[in-house]
């Protein structure tokens, strides 16, 4: 298997978000919100020791010289297919989903090309063990994973399906989520939401072997139902079940313009921090900084309010992704365009933004990391003491010194202070993303997203846009 060294650059800092449709759409108007979300958070207090999450006390083996390119390869079919997430599963290789329009390739089990949640398991080396599509005959996509305590996994996204796996749509869009076996059969599923767009973007399984799930409920389309009759646009929304997919509990947080939570981690205290972007300036929005800001959402195990905080600037910021700390405290990672408030060292267009804060949402520090062009972090996961993102970037300067082509996906790894140790990007002459990125034993590193290239990095397309799995080691 052909190698190749990791690139080792210095610099600054940072982290930001996006999703192919937003960065097409930042590229021609500058200003999008864009949809998003965090996996493989490892557990850092006794209190969540019965997490299963595979970077548990990793070995600090995470020196830049050591990394070494495993393989680049692509996934799916003729048509479109995307990995939004990926998880190192316990035997050492990994899981990835995202959605499938393809009948063919890689996907075995579809047969009409409409999207449909997608979840392909390999081994170590990438080679596919199983492929399994999960929908019915509208759109339906996988946003992300995790691998369950039993063995099995559980996913989450949006269906608009109404019939075959999703067979419970209330209307348009559903939050869905999917229990299935170690072997990907379906065990239970359940879906939530109401007559217009009601998104998932985020699942944890939280200490009581229950699970919790986080996104927004389209207010407007609702007609006010779901959020107590206070009217909005859209709200975080989050659901408490129990092991088996029964409704314990659900939340709902904003103000009367958009709010959209993308990730969640379960706190020491057993609460729940959720994470997304807010537009609104109201009712539980107290400070807002301008525009689209991060805001983090604290909840104790019950679902009650403990705090929320917002943080960025004047322009747009997005966060879509939260991870804990070696430390104990919590990494948001996400998007700005602001020069000013609590974002410093503005390098140009858009920036990777990451901001650490405590279990009080007091701000430790934050970074930026980027270029002059637009430049995005979605996903980031505790590696050693150190943390690695992933995302995309057009940028050929500042923190970056390459560029394939159009969009590149792009990974780096910072160390406790937000400094960069190491960055590299990987391509072709098309768009490139990152989406989803994971650990295993502090030693290995898997990141997911797509590709439309078949050039550079990117040795095959198989028709459209691709799937992709990078792994270093």
């Amino acid at each position: 298997m052909q190698r190749q060294s990791i690139h080792i650059s210095g610099g600054l800092d940072g982290f930001f978000c996006f999703t192919r449709k937003s960065i097409q759409l930042l590229l021609i108007l500058s200003l999008v919100l864009i949809t998003a979300c965090s996996d493989d958070d490892p557990p850092v207090t006794p209190d969540e020791a019965e997490e299963t999450d595979d970077t548990t006390n990793p070995p600090d083996d995470t020196d830049p010289a050591s990394l070494d390119l495993a393989f680049i390869n692509t996934y799916g079919g003729s048509q479109n297919d995307s990995f939004q997430d990926i998880i190192a599963t316990q035997d050492g290789g990994f899981a990835a989903l995202g959605y499938s329009q393809s009948i063919d390739g890689d996907v075995s089990d579809n047969d009409t090309q409409v999207n449909m949640y997608w979840l392909l398991k390999a081994d170590a080396n990438g080679s596919v063990e199983w492929s399994k599509t999960y929908g019915g005959s509208d759109d339906d996509r996988g946003q992300q994973l995790i691998q369950t305590n039993d063995g099995g996994f559980a996913l989450v996204g949006f269906a608009k399906s109404g019939d075959g796996d999703a067979s419970d749509n209330a209307g348009f869009a559903d939050q869905w989520i999917v229990k299935l076996d170690s072997n990907g059969n379906v065990q239970w599923q359940k879906n939530f939401g109401y007559s217009g767009s009601d998104q998932a973007f985020s699942i944890i399984q939280t200490s009581d072997g229950g699970f919790f799930t986080a996104g927004f409920l389209d207010v407007t389309a609702s007609g006010g139902q779901g959020n107590d009759g206070r009217h909005g646009v859209g709200e975080f929304w989050g659901h408490k079940l129990d092991a088996n997919g029964n409704l314990i509990w659900r939340r709902y947080f904003g103000g009367s313009n958009n709010d959209r939570a993308y990730g969640v981690v379960e706190t020491q205290n057993q609460g729940l921090l959720l994470v997304g972007a807010t537009e609104s300036t109201d009712f539980d929005i107290t400070n807002s900084k301008g525009s689209y800001d991060f805001w983090a959402v604290h909840l104790d195990s019950s679902g009650n309010l403990l705090w929320q905080r917002n943080y960025g600037g004047s322009e747009i910021d997005i966060a879509y992704a939260v991870t804990k700390t070696q430390d104990g405290n919590y990494l948001l990672v996400g998007d700005t365009r602001s020069t000013d408030g609590d974002v410093s060292n503005f390098k140009g267009a858009a920036d990777v933004w990451l901001v650490k804060i405590d279990l009080q949402g007091t701000i430790l520090w934050e970074k930026t990391l980027g270029g002059s062009g637009f430049d995005s972090a979605r996903d980031a996961a505790q590696f050693g003491s150190d943390i690695v993102i992933t995302g995309a970037s057009r940028s050929t300067d500042g923190d970056l010194d390459t560029n394939q082509g159009q969009t590149d996906l792009w990974t780096a790894q910072i160390d406790s202070a937000g400094d960069l140790r190491w960055q590299a990007a990987y391509g072709g002459s098309d768009l490139d993303f990152g989406y989803g990125i994971t650990t295993h034993n502090g030693q290995v590193i898997y990141i997911a997203g797509d590709t439309q290239s078949n050039s550079g990095d990117i040795t095959q397309n198989k028709g459209g846009l691709d799937a992709v799995v990078i792994k270093i080691e």
